[in-house]
């Protein structure tokens, strides 16, 4: 922008020309931080300036690939890179650059800046976007009968008391996602345990339940559940023991030996009959001699001769 004005100097008129030069400076609107639960919508304003010459909004998830959505009024045209169809304009970005997230997840969680480029000047605004997730409260007894409160999936990770007291120290499991879950198991500080009230504390809002266990029951159904088997092993081991010894008295009268007669040894009888054997055989010696000689004299049987 150029500027003149006339001076006099030593009675002469002089023209002096002055030049103005404006630039554009960019300015920060500020930074703010919005903190909405998983399943809702959120929205995000911009610098509501007039003569808007385009807007673009630059979102850097936590997670994930960047994305814009972007205006340009000379050409009255808007373009998207790389954003879901749960990010858009709340209205047309002529009238309002506002930017809509519907049915916000997790993953949504980031850094969302918007830039108006304006007759006037350039503007910047950041929204520091958490989304929260409120973790699903589930109270039941164990085995033991001991009460156990669970708070799964909660982002941030959720607290945990107990009512009456506990000494309980939760234990927390972090998942892929972001959201962790935190278990914890009542440990009393009295025997009375009847009626027992899990509270969990989080930032997208506080839960409580209650419960009545029964130890004293639950002990006894425990205690039945190891008497009985051994009881059933005792059965079986005496069982096994008097079949045993029933079948080894068996056994042993069948392999009992009967009571023998005297023996009678085939020597003896070879013995008793030898010396008969022995006189038959003399015998008959004598008879062939007799007949040989009888026949060999052509004399009568029965008469032998005269030796």
């Amino acid at each position: 922008m150029k500027a003149g004005a006339n001076m006099k100097i030593a009675g002469k008129t002089v023209c002096v020309f002055v030049l103005l030069t404006i630039t554009k400076v960019t300015r920060t609107v500020g930074n703010n931080r919005v903190t909405v639960t998983v399943g809702s919508s959120s929205v995000l304003t911009c610098s509501p300036k007039s003569n808007i010459t385009m807007v673009t909004w630059k979102i850097n998830p936590k997670v994930g690939g960047s994305c814009t959505l972007g205006y340009r009024a000379d050409q009255n045209k808007t373009d998207r890179t790389n954003c879901s169809d749960s990010i858009n304009w709340k209205l047309r970005p002529d009238w309002d650059p506002t930017l809509e997230i519907r049915q916000v997840e997790i993953a949504h969680e980031g850094d969302y800046t918007c830039e108006v480029v304006a007759t006037d000047g350039n503007f910047h605004k950041t929204h520091h976007l958490t989304v929260l997730a409120p973790p699903r409260l589930t109270l039941y007894c164990d085995g033991h009968g001991v009460p156990v409160c669970e708070a799964a999936a909660g982002k941030p990770p959720a607290q945990i008391s107990w009512v009456l007291e506990s000494t309980s120290i939760p234990k927390e499991d972090a998942h892929d996602n972001g959201t962790v879950t935190v278990l914890s198991k009542f440990t009393a500080l009295s025997t009375n345990r009847t009626n027992t009230t899990c509270i969990v504390s989080h930032p997208a809002g506080n839960q409580s339940k209650s419960i009545a266990c029964r130890p004293s029951g639950n002990e006894s159904v425990n205690l039945h559940v190891y008497i009985i088997p051994c009881f059933l092993s005792i059965i079986t081991f005496m069982a096994v023991i008097y079949y045993f010894k029933l079948h080894s008295d068996r056994l042993c009268h069948k392999t009992k030996p009967p009571e023998t007669a005297p023996t009678h040894s085939p020597q003896d009888d070879t013995m008793e009959v030898e010396p008969y054997t022995t006189y038959v055989q003399k015998e008959n010696i004598i008879y062939n001699s007799v007949s040989d000689l009888t026949a060999g004299q052509n004399l009568p049987q029965g008469l032998s001769p005269a030796t």
